[in-house]
């Protein structure tokens, strides 16, 4: 059997031994043996399937905005949703594909007079990320306007409710039983185009003051741990602002990420990664859970 000549067939485009630095955000990832396109649901969908037959590794990638990547090589095969955007508009109800960026849905809205996404403007990504891990910025989260998703469980599809998806912070139904979001029915409300963005532009605004996006990052690194405890403010207060392993560093900006200088490796990161964990438990006696995804490669 050839897996790329069977991928082809499924309608998606592969490139092989590609490396996935040149997909994340962190530029930060070995080579993977099929990096796959889907060109639509349908072949996303019997692409999975193929895959799953055959016992062939594979994940899911956005646009890898919120990714550690190692960089060694990874076997098996990444489905990149980047191709899947579709988008319409009923009412005051949006249904759009996974793939599309969060960016683009927020300006799409806005044009439409439709509010209640204006807290994701900015936030990099895809909207199938977005549900998976319930991504939220300035008190607002995406489970908040989610009405049902459509999911594909490795056998078949299924529309699935708000109520069912058992959105949590950074948490979803999504995660928990690595369902894939295929598209999303949101709900929104009417408003005046000219006040939803100008809203988008003051979150946009808040996030360049405070946020390193000129540098190579995959985003806030940890979970919030508990009401009212920043983790920024509590690795800045340790001196660990600015702090370098090889590449990688702990941003003068804002000490909640961690941003590729040039040249970090996969290990200058989790060595990072591991000193604030380990300093915050011994100042705090507070446990950091990470945000972003690691990817590890399974070959050794």
């Amino acid at each position: 059997m050839k897996i790329f000549e069977k991928l082809l067939e499924l309608g998606a485009d592969v490139k092989v031994k590609e490396p996935l630095a040149n997909h994340t955000s962190m530029k930060l990832g070995g080579p993977v043996d099929y990096l796959v396109f889907p060109n639509d649901q349908e072949s996303f969908v019997e692409s999975l399937r193929f895959l799953n037959e055959y016992g062939i590794p594979w994940k899911i990638m956005g646009f890898g905005t919120n990714l550690i990547v190692e960089d060694r090589e990874h076997p098996g095969a990444v489905l990149k949703t980047e191709r899947l955007t579709s988008i319409r508009f009923e009412g005051s109800e949006v249904i759009a594909e996974c793939g599309i960026s969060l960016k683009r849905l927020c300006r799409l809205c806005a044009l439409e007079g439709l509010s209640g996404l204006e807290f994701a403007y900015g936030i990099p990504g895809s909207l199938g990320g977005a549900i998976y891990m319930n991504a939220g910025a300035y008190g607002g989260e995406i489970g908040e306007v989610v009405k049902e998703v459509l999911v594909f469980d490795g056998k078949e599809s299924r529309w699935i409710s708000r109520d069912e998806l058992s959105f949590g912070y950074r948490e979803s139904l999504l995660k928990k039983e690595k369902l894939i979001a295929l598209k999303a029915v949101l709900r929104l409300k009417r408003d005046d185009p000219q006040n939803v963005q100008s809203r988008m532009i003051d979150f946009l605004r808040r996030r360049i003051e405070k946020q390193p996006l000129d540098l190579p990052s995959a985003g806030s690194v940890f979970k919030r741990p508990r009401e009212g405890f920043y983790v920024g403010k509590a690795i800045e207060s340790l001196g660990l602002k600015g702090y370098r392993i090889g590449g990688a560093e702990i941003s003068r900006k804002h000490a909640g990420f961690i941003v590729n200088i040039g040249g970090a490796k996969f290990e200058d990161i989790l060595k990072l990664i591991d000193l604030v964990r380990r300093e915050v438990k011994r100042n705090y006696d507070v446990v950091l859970e990470t945000e972003v995804e690691i990817w590890r490669s399974s070959k050794r």
